[in-house]
Order: structure tokens, then sequence, then C-alpha cells
């Protein structure tokens, strides 16, 4: 089994839950604690051994770009007033050994199209699919939710989408995922549809913004029409792709921040800011002192 080497992150989103925040940066720009959205994905990436960066974008997402882009400027004023910790720490922003592509969505026609525009690229060869809006904590003693997900495409040979139960009045807002249980946060699928109605979901367990995928996924996707919301959906080339080939559904070790919305970042913000060693000990005292608030 071919290991995984490539990921594509579509980033070419308006942002309009953050406006006017994202009128004129990206919202994967957005930051927790001291590091944008974007960089926490690439960051669990380069974790389980991906090298090659894939960035649908759009219009004023430059700033993805310049932020993994050597910064001459800033790095000559720092070397000049020795700020050496600081200059490190931007030329750290990600290993020399990665490659960063980027390659413009010219219209936005959904997440399906987001990722067949990567074909190019991506070849046939099999991938990962990170939605930046989605920060992923690796519980205590796992590794990156996306080397958990790299493990069990190794170990299976078929694509894998991570999950998580939602309560059923919020699967209109998910793709829902029906199966039966294979092994330890592993469920065979047998079926997946992009937003259903309560009354009609499947299950209540929804795809997350992680994926690794076959490269087969290309054939379904470019013989779609437009599904849900009048977009080409990744999760109608899953139920395509499923009917011919093994897909599974994984529970990841992690707690899930939807960092598209207002609370979920806010509650990234917090748990990250209780983990952080600049941060941790006198924010903990900040927010005990809030107890009564």
């Amino acid at each position: 089994m071919r290991k995984i080497r490539k990921a594509v992150f579509p980033v070419a989103g308006l942002g309009s839950r953050f406006l006017p925040a994202t009128k004129a940066q990206p919202k994967e720009m957005l930051p927790i604690v001291d590091k944008p959205l974007i960089q926490y994905a690439v960051e669990e990436a380069v974790e389980a051994g991906i090298t090659e960066m894939v960035f649908i974008t759009g219009r004023a997402k430059r700033a993805i770009e310049d932020h993994f882009d050597k910064a001459y400027e800033l790095e000559s004023e720092l070397e000049a007033a020795g700020k050496q910790a600081l200059l490190d720490l931007v030329r750290n922003v990600i290993p020399k050994n990665i490659n960063c592509i980027y390659i413009r969505q010219q219209a936005a026609l959904g997440l399906g199209h987001a990722v067949l525009c990567a074909r190019p690229v991506i070849g046939d060869d099999p991938f990962a699919v990170l939605l930046a809006d989605d920060l992923m904590d690796a519980d205590e003693g796992y590794p990156s939710v996306m080397t958990q997900m790299t493990q069990l495409f190794e170990e299976e040979g078929g694509s894998v989408i991570a999950v998580q139960d939602v309560p059923r009045e919020f699967t209109r807002q998910y793709g829902i995922v029906s199966g039966t249980p294979y092994k330890d946060r592993v469920e065979k699928m047998h079926g997946i549809v992009e937003k259903p109605m309560p009354d009609v979901a499947p299950s209540n367990l929804a795809v997350v913004g992680r994926y690794v995928l076959s490269g087969r996924i290309f054939n379904y996707l470019e013989k779609l029409g437009r599904g849900s919301g009048g977009e080409i959906q990744l999760t109608d080339g899953i139920a395509a792709m499923l009917k011919d080939y093994p897909v599974y559904a994984y529970r990841a070790a992690a707690t899930r921040y939807d960092c598209g919305s207002k609370l979920g970042y806010l509650k990234a913000s917090v748990a990250l800011g209780m983990k952080h060693p600049e941060t941790r000990d006198e924010f903990l005292e900040y927010l005990r002192s809030l107890k009564n608030v």
C-alpha cells in the first residue's frame, strides 16, 4: 500500500460567517493563540509524513501563499535587530522539505469541485484532504488525527473518512454516514448523504473535515452533476465510489473545534490558550477569576 505523501487544502471559501473580519483576510489565516488555522492543518499533515501540500485557492487568498513563503524583509529586520528567537520562528513556519503548490479554483462550485481541481498534481496517488475550519486537537497519547487516519488507510487499503456523533437535529449541517461496526473506532460504510433532514437521516454519524482518499475518487467526481446547494459535492463522489470500493468511517481520538463558527472558534482559542506554554498559567488564573460571570 502506497504511503500518503500529498494533501489537499481547499481554502477558496469566502468565510462569510466571520465578516467583517474576513473582508480583507482569508478565514484560514484567523489565529488561534499565535498560529493561523491553516498552519495547524499543515502541521498535522507534516506529522503524518506528508510532504506535498496542495492549496486550492481563490481570490483574496494571497496571504496564505505569503505565510508559507520566505519573508525576506521581515527576516532581514529581525536579523539586524538581533531577535534570533523570532527569526527562527518565522523561518520554521514550515519545514524546508515541504513543497507547497497553489491552484486557483475559478468558480465556487463546492468541495468536490475543489478536490477535483487538484487532480493534475495528485494523479492516481492516494491523498489526504484537510479542511482548516475543523481544528483537530488529538487526545493525549495519540498522534495527530491525520497520522491516525493514514495508519488506518495503510492497514485496510481503503479510503478513510473522519466522523463524529452529532445531535440528530444537526444532521442537516453535515454529510451523514451509514455503516456497520468494523473494529474499534471504525465502521465500514454502506452509504453517505449530504445534509439530510433529521427525520430522514440514516444516522447521526457526521463527516468532519479530514479525509484520506484513493486517487480513484477523481473518476467519480468528474462524472457528477451538481448536487446539494447547486454544488459538486465530495459526499456524492464518495457515495458513488463506495459502491465499488471499501470506505471506512473513523471516529478520531481527538476533540474537533468547528472554527468556521464563532462559538467553535472561541472554544478553540480558550482550549489551546490553556495549553500554550506562554499563556497557560496566567490564562487559567484569569479564567478562574471569571467563575462568577
